[in-house]
């Protein structure tokens, strides 16, 4: 077992830096749905993926969900980016979910093809190796809830709403929603969620649990967004290598019984050992100044 562990917790190679850009799929019309921008001085290291769909308050459709597999699959092994940040280019909306009109127009096996899509993007959003925050400005509503919930930290403004709101539309949470809030939450309180399709605020959010910031929203309506980008310079100047393999330890570990959680956790710790980053963090305490950490 722990042989196998070994194989599947190794890290990405190391991969060139991809500069800002938008991230339209080829033969798309019209403006990107999402773009892509590389932040530089002192937020180097941060990586924005903005959302930008204002005729549909950026719903989850056919080429939102395909850029975003796109985007995701160039920068999942670039070294650089030591925090992916999501957020919206729409005022007062994070993610209002699938987009329902276009689902009316599926048959049935299409939506079958299209729901098995999404839930591919949100296991790619949760497997990212480097952290992921979600900046709620706004709405999120079930499928943009989920997307917030495959990240690994979220911030959200006290005007924003979200819950798992499918069951008020004769369907239930098929994005990873039935699998993430209860691990968040607990099993009890994330049954009532989503079997009343309840509407929380951000602060009631926070009160819960589901949600790591509240912060008040201010004139421009990125409030959400400025603290979230404040949280990833908080984790900028830590070690990259130990950040990701810690979260590889708590992701993997949470699945598992405890005795397979250490297993992982040992794993992890002994592939950090070798790094650069660990002897930079020792002599650093040693001469008593801030460490200089490279990712390698």
């Amino acid at each position: 077992m722990l042989r196998a562990l070994t194989g599947a917790l190794r890290l990405p190679r190391p991969w060139r830096p991809l500069q800002t850009r938008s991230c339209a799929s080829d033969g798309a019309a019209g403006d990107p749905e999402i773009q892509v921008r590389v932040l530089a001085g002192p937020d180097q290291g941060i990586t924005e993926i903005l959302m930008n769909r204002p005729s549909a308050r950026n719903a989850l459709g056919n080429v939102l969900v395909r850029e975003l597999l796109e985007a995701l699959a160039r920068l999942r092994e670039d070294q650089q980016v030591r925090v992916l940040l999501f957020r919206s280019g729409v005022k007062g909306v994070f993610c209002a979910g699938a987009d329902l009109k276009e689902r009316e127009q599926m048959s049935e096996a299409e939506v079958g093809i299209f729901v098995q899509r999404l839930r591919g993007l949100m296991n790619e959003i949760a497997a990212f190796p480097a952290p992921t925050i979600a900046a709620m400005d706004g709405f999120a509503l079930g499928g943009g809830l989920e997307l917030a919930l495959a990240c690994d930290l979220r911030v959200a403004a006290s005007s924003a709403v979200m819950g798992l709101i499918e069951t008020t539309r004769g369907l239930l949470p098929g994005a990873g929603g039935t699998q993430r809030l209860p691990r968040c939450l607990g099993v009890a309180l994330a049954k009532e969620l989503i079997f009343t399709g309840r509407r929380l605020s951000g602060a009631q959010a926070q009160a819960l649990g589901l949600v790591n910031h509240t912060v008040p929203q201010n004139e421009e309506g990125n409030a959400a967004y400025h603290r979230a980008r404040a949280l990833a310079q908080e984790i900028l100047p830590q070690a990259p290598i130990a950040v990701r393999l810690g979260k590889v330890a708590i992701d993997r570990g949470m699945d598992v019984d405890i005795a397979s959680g250490m297993a992982i956790e040992g794993i992890c710790y002994a592939q950090n050992i070798p790094t650069q980053d660990r002897l930079e963090g020792m002599a650093a305490f040693r001469e008593k100044r801030p460490p200089r950490f490279v990712g390698k």
